[in-house]
């Protein structure tokens, strides 16, 4: 694979940090997931933040927690109501997902994924706690890769085709062009299409150009780049072009849900603007 392509890859594990803390500070991780960087990272950015709270009514730590409530929201909607008991969480990072879930549902077998070192820092996270076991694994994955054990096939191999299966990105999308992220979904649309059933969960930040702080947003979005080394392009204008994309990458129902609309539903305050994040629930 093109150096480049890795690098793309790779350079999203420090904001995994970041959210990470911002986790355990709104009681949805436990203490071990909070590392000194994220905790450090999170006070720095603090000032800027404020800032964005204050004056313009944008709250990224509100933003975060909307994408990760509805998602757990279509979780536990999938493992109640559709019987599923076969999670993949593919871009892990320092989510607390994996632990929540399996410690709620006892049925559930949960694989996280993340690229080699994260996975490996994960896995040491939940052995050290006594949280991995039989039903609760982490395995390395590259989602750029197209051969050797890291490739996305191999993710999936272990897996039981005869039962449905959910897949989850969080934080994962906008840090791709879209047709890089559109090649990883054509290949997961393929992937999924063995299974009996199989849904998939991701979040992202359309275009929205329209939006009364979009100026405001792409400030925000330029900073993220910077600060992570990369670019976070926005994909897609509208709900319309998010269906057309999903369905060009195989996958034949999709749902475009607006958490800031669910914001009360989520245990969250009403939004006082327009959401910028949408959830997606993909179906093959």
């Amino acid at each position: 694979m093109p150096e480049r392509a890795r690098v793309s890859s790779a350079h999203i594990s420090s904001s995994a940090h970041y959210t990470g803390y911002v986790w355990y500070r709104h009681r949805l991780a436990d203490p071990a997931f909070v590392t000194t960087f994220g905790r450090f990272v999170h006070k720095l950015l603090w000032p800027v933040t404020w800032g964005a709270r204050v004056g313009f009514g944008l709250d990224i730590e509100v933003f975060l927690l909307q994408r990760h409530l509805q998602i757990d929201a279509q979780l536990t909607e999938a493992i109640e109501q559709q019987d599923v008991r076969q999670v993949v969480e593919i871009a892990c990072g320092l989510s607390p997902r994996g632990r929540r879930f399996c410690s709620r549902y006892p049925q559930l077998q949960y694989l996280e994924a993340d690229l080699p070192a994260m996975a490996a820092r994960k896995r040491l996270l939940l052995h050290g706690e006594g949280w991995l076991d039989g039903r609760h694994q982490v395995r390395a994955v590259d989602i750029l890769a197209e051969r050797g054990n890291q490739r996305l096939s191999a993710l999936f191999k272990d897996l039981d085709r005869t039962q449905p299966v959910v897949v989850i990105t969080e934080g994962l999308v906008n840090y791709f062009p879209l047709a890089l992220i559109e090649g990883f979904w054509s290949r997961l649309a393929h992937e999924l299409g063995e299974f009996s059933a199989a849904t998939y969960l991701t979040e992202l930040y359309p275009d929205l150009r329209e939006h009364p702080r979009y100026r405001q947003l792409r400030w925000g979005v330029d900073l993220i780049g910077r600060l992570t080394r990369g670019s976070y392009p926005l994909h897609y204008r509208n709900h319309e072009e998010i269906v057309a994309g999903f369905r060009r990458c195989g996958f034949a129902q999709v749902q475009v849900l607006d958490p800031s609309a669910d914001a009360v539903s989520l245990g969250l305050p009403p939004a006082r603007l327009p959401g910028l994040v949408r959830v997606i629930q993909a179906r093959t």
